[in-house]
């Protein structure tokens, strides 16, 4: 059987998996430590400018829910 060249092995295939799955992860916990940080802001504990932390808020609030599921639809191997 010849394999065709333009096709990804299952190796490869696996691997840049595993490299999406980390991207996502680490996204969706940036975005977590983020929102945790704006909340410290925003209660005091965190001497810092109202304003950051409800811009922190928003940019951690994005990165947990908004930006993994584009990388989903873009990553997806279903065809849409």
């Amino acid at each position: 059987m010849t394999r065709n060249n333009n096709l990804p092995s299952q190796a490869d295939a696996e691997a840049q998996a595993k490299v999406h799955f980390f991207i996502i992860s680490t996204t969706r916990l940036v975005g977590a430590v983020l929102v945790m940080l704006a909340i410290l802001v925003l209660i005091g504990t965190l001497d810092w400018p109202e304003w950051v932390g409800y811009i922190l808020l928003v940019i951690g609030l994005v990165d947990s829910f908004v930006i993994p599921q584009i990388l989903v639809r873009r990553w997806s191997s279903r065809e849409r």
